[in-house]
């Protein structure tokens, strides 16, 4: 399994391929973990062993300023999606070490070591090139100063990474929902605990999340609220959500095609 994933993000990073084909290998490969990871679960509940254990994954995300800050919400719904919760050391304006904290089960975890990366490099690969573009555009339509165009990439560049993790983590709940709703109308995938009360997917998915919260609040008991982000580019956040909304789940159904396809407003 760990093979096969690895195999799908090494296609989605492959800079031949188009966006949906990069975000639809990468979509699978989130199945496919999530899939085995909920297996597992199944499987210790079945024997009567104890949920696997929560931890902590600390990721460093580079950039300084307001770019750092935008990679840091992106990858921070990215990994509640996943059902974990974050925290950041070093989120300032300044050009200081940042750090990503996020807290979760260890097979969450496991799955973000994986996937941070390559969703990093796609969605810098795809704010460069797409906020390249519209400069280059805005250069035919406006007489614009250099320093103006540099804070219109800069506007545009942090919109469209934010918006890009909102629609990558979008994609992933939906498709954990999917598994729950799956889990409900069959009874579970047929196993049971140690006194044969079924466990499927949304029990498994459930417990988690509880358990989660409860060991954050207890780590990260003082936690103080990040501001909220004054940049917005509704031209850049547009561009980045479509292009996180634009591939299929690796599933039968087109992500894109749910109710929750609207563009949301920027943060």
């Amino acid at each position: 399994m760990v093979e096969r994933v690895r195999s799908l993000l090494r296609k989605a990073e492959d800079p031949s391929v188009t966006d949906a084909e990069s975000q639809a290998f990468t979509a699978k490969a989130a199945e496919l973990m999530t899939r085995h990871a909920i297996a597992e679960a199944e499987a210790r509940a079945q024997r009567g062993e104890d949920a696997e254990s929560v931890s902590r994954l600390d990721f460093p995300v580079s950039g300084s300023g307001g770019h750092g800050k935008a990679r840091v919400k992106a990858l921070a719904k990215i990994a509640a999606a996943f059902g974990c919760q974050s925290a950041v050391r070093g989120n300032t304006s300044a050009n200081t070490e940042r750090t990503l904290i996020v807290v979760g089960t260890e097979s969450a975890l496991d799955s973000l070591r994986v996937l941070l990366p390559s969703i990093t490099l796609q969605m810098e690969a795809s704010a460069r090139f797409t906020a390249r573009n519209h400069i280059a555009d805005l250069r035919e339509l406006r007489n614009l100063d250099r320093s103006a165009l540099a804070t219109e990439r800069s506007r545009f560049y942090r919109s469209f990474v934010r918006a890009y993790g909102h629609a990558v983590a979008e994609r992933i709940r939906e498709f954990r929902a999917r598994l729950q709703e799956e889990s409900e109308a069959g009874g579970g995938s047929g196993s049971g605990s140690a006194d044969g009360e079924p466990i499927g997917a949304e029990l498994v998915l459930r417990s988690d999340v509880d358990r989660v919260k409860e060991d954050f609040q207890k780590r990260f008991p003082d936690l103080k609220q990040p501001r909220p982000e004054r940049t917005h580019h509704k031209a850049g956040y547009r561009a980045g959500y479509l292009r996180g909304r634009s591939a299929q789940l690796g599933m039968e159904t087109a992500v894109g095609g749910g109710s929750t396809s609207s563009l949301p407003e920027g943060e």
